[in-house]
């Protein structure tokens, strides 16, 4: 079983991790990540057009999220352009905060869901190529 394998948390509820592929999963593009065994954070370049503030923010929600919690947390899109937080852990990582990681991914969310709308935005415009109903 690879290291990244083991539970996976994510808003939707628990998962199991199926050794997954950086960038994808069930059809999820990953936009961010941080990793705690590895120290290091990863941005899919894909999205280099967010605004440098957008992608700053993102940054610091992963870096901390991983110092806080341990484990692998990633930020991605769902195939129909909502926004997902999901963390990882190695199995024999004993000091994972597997409740903290509950709470603090509820926690980003609640406090981030005006951003998180907006890259939901961007990722459907930009990506998806969807036309905006302005008339609403």
């Amino acid at each position: 079983m690879s290291k990244m394998a083991g539970k996976k948390e994510s808003q939707r509820g628990k998962k199991e991790a199926q050794g997954e592929k950086k960038g994808q999963g069930h059809g999820k593009i990953v936009l961010c990540g941080a990793n705690a065994y590895e120290q290091k954070y990863y941005f899919n370049e894909t999205f280099q057009g967010l605004p440098q503030s957008i992608k700053d923010e993102l940054h610091i929600i992963c870096v901390l999220f991983t110092e806080e919690i341990g484990g692998i947390f990633t930020i991605a899109f769902e195939p129909d352009g909502n926004v997902v937080m999901e963390t990882n852990f190695a199995e024999d990582d004993y000091l994972y905060d597997e409740i903290g990681s509950g709470l603090l991914v509820r926690e980003v969310s609640r406090n981030r869901q005006e951003m998180f709308e907006s890259l939901s935005l961007y990722y459907r415009v930009f990506v998806l190529h969807e036309k905006l109903d302005l008339e609403q």
